[in-house]
């Protein structure tokens, strides 16, 4: 399985340290120091991964990465950018970065953070695994009761759909569609791109879980070949803050803010497997995620998981992290109501504007503190 990375890149020096990590983990890479070069590039072929120079003026890295939100060849594409100074993150992710690397370049920052990379290349590539299928779709929105399409293919979460309306991104429908030798499948998505020619792809943003393994089974016994493997879990992770609806993790291969993970926490003869959002991600340091799982027997089993870790003070938890999706769109899951009670940490999870890293890292350790006095009280 291999994947496919431009490097819009004008030095020679880093370009050549990330072709040769990213041939490690088996990623080929494309060498593109022109800009206009590199966004037709983005336009004519697939690409799972652009790396570009956020600081470099004669790239004009705004310009390359609105070539690529234009692009149906390269729509599912990760953005690294490079930047030197580190109060740059927001405005790199601000501009639709991905993953973020440090200037100047070393192979071990390299390979730690684009560990994450290919993991969620993996996950992605095995969740966007399509069979070819033509079947009728309807499809309606607000204010248009029914619209005749063709589905041109189909993956777990989405479809490629050609409407008899040119639909728009970031628009909200219904989609209806049988399933051969199966009934009737509904589901609620959202435009991830489109074309004025009609064609889209659509991300499924409320399927119902029964549809779901449907789909899932039809898929695998449709489809041509095998979908590719899971990637394998992070496992370098140190669990550094925990409360009923969130935790912070330190990691040098942090996944992006809005992917979701599947977290197994593991202390002496207790394992918890929950679903998480990251919320924040600081590059190179760690990320803090929200739990997404059911609230009732989910907080149930993080209170027993803190108990046990409180009667083994000193103990350091095993993490598990593997990406199970994520929205590079911008398209957020909604997180699930929580019950009623103060928990701090999910407040700084949550909060509306984002803290710079410094800032965040130090309300964290005045958590950790307050926490220490009232338990020690």
């Amino acid at each position: 399985m291999i994947f496919q990375a431009l490097l819009a890149l004008r030095d020679d020096s880093a370009a050549d340290l990330l072709r040769n990590v990213l041939a490690d983990y088996q990623v080929e890479s494309e060498h593109c120091p022109d800009a206009s070069v590199a966004g037709q590039k983005l336009q004519d072929k697939h690409f799972d991964a652009l790396v570009v120079d956020l600081e470099d003026q004669s790239i004009v890295a705004s310009d390359i990465l609105q070539k690529l939100r234009e692009s149906t060849a390269s729509k599912n594409c990760v953005t690294i950018s490079l930047i030197s100074d580190s109060s740059n993150v927001c405005r790199a992710f601000g501009m639709g970065a991905n993953f973020v690397l440090y200037k100047p370049l070393t192979s071990e920052a390299a390979r730690a953070s684009l560990r994450a990379t290919v993991a969620l290349l993996k996950r992605e590539r095995r969740r966007n695994f399509r069979v070819p299928v033509q079947l009728p779709v309807t499809l309606s929105w607000k204010d248009v009761p029914e619209v005749e399409g063709i589905m041109l293919d189909l993956c777990e979460d989405g479809m490629d759909v050609l409407s008899a309306q040119p639909l728009q991104r970031g628009q909200s429908i219904q989609v209806d569609f049988p399933l051969p030798d199966l009934s009737q499948v509904s589901a609620v998505g959202e435009v991830a791109w489109a074309n004025t020619n009609g064609q889209a792809g659509v991300e499924f943003v409320n399927f119902p879980e029964g549809q779901k393994q449907t789909l899932q089974q039809w898929l695998l016994a449709n489809a041509p070949e095998g979908p590719p493997p899971d990637p394998e879990p992070l496992s370098n992770c140190k669990l550094s803050d925990l409360s009923l609806n969130a935790c912070y993790v330190e990691t040098e291969s942090p996944f992006p803010v809005h992917t979701e993970i599947d977290l197994s926490l593991r202390v002496a003869e207790m394992e918890v497997h929950t679903d998480g959002l990251v919320r924040v991600m600081h590059p190179g340091h760690g990320m803090a995620v929200e739990f997404m799982s059911d609230a009732g027997q989910h907080r149930q089993k993080i209170e027993q998981f803190i108990s046990v870790l409180s009667r083994h003070p000193g103990s350091m938890p095993q993490l598990s992290i593997t990406p199970t999706s994520i929205h590079l769109h911008g398209l957020q899951t909604p997180a699930l109501a929580q019950e009623d009670g103060a928990d701090s940490l999910l407040e700084l999870v949550r909060s509306d504007k984002p803290l710079p890293e410094d800032e965040f890292l130090a309300e964290l350790r005045k958590q950790r503190n307050n926490s220490a006095e009232a338990a020690s009280v």
